[in-house]
């Protein structure tokens, strides 16, 4: 053998060394992220449960904030902030590239992919408009007011809104972007008619935009489910139990919902 196959070899053996546990056998476990040191966390931003401020470079929000607490006070580790899409979020987590996939709802699709903690939320679908728009009814209440020729529903590409109005249109035309925030300047810009987004985010546009913009919750609901934390398969009962108590105590003393209402007054305080 020669000195330079030597060499690579053992370069191949200290890199392998060198890698997190996880990444060695493929078995997502917390004692592998309290090795490493770090909590890995993918961040689709979507406020107000991922929010990003480019001048610090920091991630806040619901999610963003369960994530650090979990790491800090569960795990002893630093939370890690990775940035995706909602069209490769999964595929992150399944290969291994984040512990947690923050903001996740629990759908049978991405079910059969990756495993969920428990509902940190509930969530659903509001439907945001232009007041005066003349292409949507007076007082619409159901998704159907919207799903007629020439009305144009935008979506987020890759989320659970993107899935429910693909399934649920009939005549009206579906935009996809590929993040929130070009989703809302859509419908600011004209684009589009109708913007489908969890109701909580479309509560802070329509609050931030009141002048002109307004939404409604359909019913029957276009989709209606909880918002978890997205976990890789392979983690073990015991492991994926400790998240879920840890999420079970804050849902029961009511801190999550204290935690959604003031990222909620922050960014709504942020645009007046």
């Amino acid at each position: 053998m020669s000195k330079t196959t030597n060499m690579i070899g053992g370069l191949l053996l200290a890199a392998s060394l060198a890698a997190p546990a996880a990444a060695q056998d493929g078995t997502a476990s917390w004692a592998n992220v309290q090795q490493s040191g770090v909590l890995r966390c993918g961040a689709a931003v979507y406020p107000p449960f991922v929010s990003f401020d480019p001048l610090t470079g920091e991630y806040s929000g619901l999610f963003a904030d369960l994530c650090r607490m979990y790491a800090e006070d569960v795990l002893g580790v630093r939370a890690e902030f990775v940035d995706t899409t909602w069209d490769n979020i999964v595929a992150g987590l399944q290969a291994n590239r984040w512990d947690l996939a923050l903001a996740l709802n629990q759908t049978p699709q991405r079910a059969l992919a990756v495993g969920f903690s428990d509902a940190a939320i509930p969530d659903q679908i509001s439907l945001a408009y232009r007041q005066g728009n003349n292409k949507i009814p007076a007082t619409p209440a159901s998704f159907a007011d919207f799903d007629v020729d020439g009305v144009t529903v935008i979506v987020t590409s890759g989320t659970y809104m993107d899935r429910a109005v693909t399934d649920a249109a009939r005549n009206a035309e579906i935009l996809r972007l590929p993040s929130g925030d070009e989703a809302r300047l859509a419908l600011m810009s004209g684009r589009g008619d109708v913007l489908a987004d969890p109701v909580d985010s479309n509560t802070v546009y329509v609050a931030s935009n009141e002048d002109w913009a307004t939404h409604i919750i359909p019913e029957p609901a276009l989709s209606r489910q909880g918002m978890a934390m997205g976990v890789n398969r392979s983690m073990s009962y015991q492991d994926l139990q400790s998240l879920n108590f840890f999420l079970e105590e804050l849902r029961a003393t009511g801190r999550i919902d204290a935690m959604l209402q003031a990222a909620v007054q922050q960014i709504i305080d942020e645009n007046q």
